[in-house]
């Protein structure tokens, strides 16, 4: 098979994340990453199925991996060489088509759930991850013996497969996972009818965040920071208040909720604020603009930061993270995420999000188009495996 197999090479790592400080995605082509031809991985039982990705998008995490950037907390949750990709639509042999839900849970490891039903996301303990019929691994796409998107097959357990319905395209089937994830970000935030709402950032998952927020939420006023036009564009379309430049959110909050500046901050807020970038700058521009007593979503991946929380001590304001997807509770009931994320995939029109795409052999161009999506015009860059030789499969199925 096909595959972008990423390799533990320190010194490759290190050349990436120097490069990538210069021009953000070019660790694609200093770093440990590369395009091989391999054997495709081994089934671990009857359990297990083999997937023919159609489409894989590229997101946060990866970028942060193939540029260097991404935390050393990981290490101990992934086991190398790997495969990355983990936003997958794709086709078994029978040619039925599904999306992967990728966190590696209890029963793909042979393990029992922690309670009847639960999804893979789900529990209060992350020792699984390490443990069971599985090398090391967080997700798919981070897994040595799973493989992931980025390749023309992978091994995904069946009870991680969602099946497509035919009216849904591969543009709409591979924004479900991302949009899961926004998704549990707003139904972490707890949002009350009439709240007011702000979302940094308006990438994929700061865009997703508005579109749910107006879905499964009554929100009162949602107001979006966007840096591009295009997400100014599409965060009107999806539902926010308000969009204005990433450096006038606060004073838009300040405004819509009547607060004063002091020092810097504000004395009231939003009753909700989901950071969709994870930066230190943002977060402090979260905790911020939250009012007391308020609540931080912190959606984006986050690496290391060096952050004064005495606001955080003194306002009393809770900080949320949001890392994934599972059982949600929502109007009385018990639904997986990726249900939600479907439903608000078609309602929303969220396949319109997907901007370009490319083939396995120009990863180091879909990289770093997809690390320059804002300023370029785009959003969502998927890799296109539909027209690649499949084992399994005959070209262009």
């Amino acid at each position: 098979m096909k595959a972008l197999r990423f390799e533990r090479r320190e010194v490759r790592y290190v050349a990436a994340a120097i490069s990538s400080r210069l021009r953000p995605g070019s660790g694609a082509a200093t770093g440990p990453l590369s395009l091989v031809d391999e054997p495709a991985p081994d089934l671990p039982s009857d359990e297990w199925v083999r997937v023919y990705p159609r489409l894989a998008g590229i997101c946060g995490s990866d970028l942060a991996t193939v540029d260097g950037q991404s935390s050393r907390y990981f290490e101990p949750f992934v086991s190398f060489p790997f495969v990355l990709g983990h936003e997958i639509v794709g086709e078994t042999a029978e040619r039925k088509r599904v999306v992967v839900e990728p966190v590696l849970g209890h029963a793909c490891r042979g393990l029992e759930p922690p309670f009847p039903g639960a999804a893979p996301g789900d529990g209060n303990d992350i020792r699984h991850l390490v443990s069971g019929d599985l090398e090391p691994g967080l997700q798919i796409g981070f897994c040595e013996t799973t493989g992931g998107g980025w390749a023309t097959e992978l091994i995904v357990h069946q009870s991680l497969l969602h099946d497509v319905p035919d009216r849904l395209s591969d543009e709409h089937a591979v924004m479900i996972e991302p949009l899961a994830c926004a998704t549990h970000g707003v139904l972490r935030g707890n949002v009350s009818e009439g709240d007011t709402v702000a979302v940094i950032g308006a990438g994929t998952m700061g865009l997703g965040a508005v579109a749910a927020l107006r879905r499964f939420t009554k929100a009162g006023t949602v107001l979006l920071g966007a840096r591009y036009p295009v997400q100014h564009k599409f965060g009107r379309q999806l539902g926010a208040d308000e969009v204005v430049g990433s450096g006038e959110l606060s004073r838009a909050v300040r405004r819509h909720t009547g607060s004063f500046e002091i020092g810097g901050r504000l004395s009231g807020g939003a009753d909700v604020v989901i950071d969709a970038v994870g930066s230190q700058s943002s977060l402090e521009e979260a905790i911020g603009m939250a009012r007391p007593r308020g609540r931080v979503v912190v959606l984006g991946m986050p690496g290391r930061v060096d952050l004064d929380l005495t606001a955080l001590w003194h306002r009393e304001t809770e900080l949320v993270g949001a890392y994934c997807y599972g059982t949600e509770e929502i109007n009385g009931r018990q639904v997986h995420t990726f249900e939600l994320a479907a439903e608000l995939v078609e309602a929303a029109g969220l396949d319109r999000l997907v901007s370009a795409h490319y083939p396995l052999a120009r990863y180091e161009d879909a990289v770093a188009h997809a690390a320059e999506a804002g300023p370029r015009g785009a959003v969502k860059i998927v890799f296109d495996v539909r027209n690649e030789k499949r084992r399994g499969l005959p070209r262009g199925s």
